[in-house]
């Protein structure tokens, strides 16, 4: 199936809208009168509420979501937009985990490829032209995914969270029995493995290396 264009015909307003976006009181719906009262009365900046619900900012009814509340955060919304953009363009970073570094001849060829070949010349400029600007003004250096964070109290069995093997291996300290030969006795080796979780929240990392301290160092 070929890729499903996500563009806009001007690029201008962009970086301004989004400012906007994230300065005002989420709407209960995001339709065109939210978008004129925001100073984006052109026929052009209508298409910023298709762009939206692309990057699963707004469900299909134009409700803003989880994912566009979290654009208002001042501390995370590059990284939210970094996210918006992956889901917008999921076919460019399925054949390169790295889109976002291409430069503006080598996005155009791959976009090209994905629509096979049936787009204008002027559509495909709008759609490179509109990933690279979005590129932009997000940061792509997180995990690619914001997951939601773990439940994690500082009860937490740390277990739940780890991959534990188990096996026997000689003890190196060379303490055996006289009567054995200078053979080491073999002892029982415990290797814990920890799989933090991919969240951006130093909190929850504390919360399970305190668990780790407090059940397995005793």
């Amino acid at each position: 199936m070929a890729m499903q264009p996500v563009y806009l015909i001007a690029i201008k307003n962009l970086a301004k809208f989004l400012e906007a976006l994230r300065h005002a009181q989420a709407p209960e719906k995001v339709g065109l009168r939210f978008v004129e009262e925001l100073g984006f009365t052109s026929t052009n900046d209508r298409l910023f509420i298709p762009l939206l619900k692309a990057m699963k900012f707004l469900d299909d009814t134009g409700k803003p979501t989880a994912r566009y509340h979290s654009f208002l955060d001042d501390t995370q919304w590059k990284s939210v937009l970094a996210d918006g953009i992956r889901d917008a363009y999921p076919d460019l970073f399925r054949v390169n985990r790295s889109a976002n570094t291409l430069n503006r001849d080598q996005l155009s060829g791959k976009i090209k490829s994905l629509v096979e070949g049936k787009l204008s010349p002027a559509m495909l400029g709008n759609v490179t032209k509109t990933f690279m600007e979005l590129v932009k003004l997000a940061d792509f250096s997180g995990d690619g995914r914001d997951a939601p964070k773990p439940d994690v109290s500082e009860d937490t069995d740390v277990t739940s969270g780890a991959a534990l093997t188990f096996g026997t291996k000689g003890d190196d300290r060379g303490n055996g029995d006289a009567g054995d030969s200078g053979r080491s006795s073999p002892a029982l080796v415990y290797r814990i493995e920890i799989v933090l979780p991919a969240v951006r929240d130093q909190a929850i990392y504390d919360a399970i290396f305190r668990s780790a301290k407090e059940h397995l160092l005793k």
